[in-house]
């Protein structure tokens, strides 16, 4: 599918969510702490089972349907991670940016406590490594899993949550036309949140 449909896509679908969203409506944005998986050589010999985790950060909307304790609350961001692995005796980076769009059921506990969890569908837009020359991925689709925790003071929110890509998905890098690699973008984070209610709610 052309990434330009899939944007303009999801832009309307978050319209419409806007339109018709009952119990809020709000930006977020925050920072976080990513793995991904093995980097393999083109013999498929393991060359770093997981790499070095590094801060990334995301940025998006969301929007809130409250249903008494329980609520629907899907997030549509832009995410971008970084992650540090070894490769010929030097430590290179490899940083992908994503559309997350993850729809999250969350239960409000006390006060102003919740827990949510739910899926969350990623599309892949950028795979940078080291600025070796990027040739395929396996799947710029994918599924992945959140859970987590969140406070809410009036308009603003705070939550952490921890994601983990249910399937291996890799990608494919050439260098000098005779080399090639293989990782596991697969994400596995930890993420910190601040977002601010625009609409709705009290």
């Amino acid at each position: 599918m052309n990434k330009r449909i899939l944007v303009l896509s999801i832009a309307l679908l978050s319209t419409v969510f806007y339109m018709n969203a009952q119990s809020g409506f709000g930006i977020k944005g925050g920072l976080s702490y990513n793995t991904n998986g093995s980097l393999k050589d083109d013999v498929n010999t393991v060359i770093d089972n997981e790499g070095k985790g590094k801060s990334g950060y995301n940025v998006g909307i969301y929007g809130k349907i409250g249903l008494g304790p329980i609520y629907l609350k899907p997030e549509l961001v832009y995410t971008k991670t970084t992650s540090e692995y070894e490769l010929n005796s030097e430590i290179v980076d490899y940083k992908i940016a994503r559309l997350d769009m993850p729809v999250l059921v969350g239960l409000k506990l006390i006060g102003p406590l919740s827990v949510f969890a739910g899926p969350a569908f990623q599309y892949t837009l950028e795979n940078d490594f080291n600025d070796i020359k990027y040739a395929d991925i396996e799947n710029e689709f994918t599924v992945g899993f959140n859970f987590g925790a969140g406070l809410d003071l009036g308009r603003l929110g705070l939550d952490v949550r921890y994601e983990r890509g249910f399937n291996e998905n890799e990608a494919t890098f050439i260098e000098n036309n005779t080399t090639s690699y293989r990782l596991d973008s697969r994400p596995e984070q930890i993420i910190f949140s601040l977002s601010y209610r625009l609409s709705g709610g009290k």
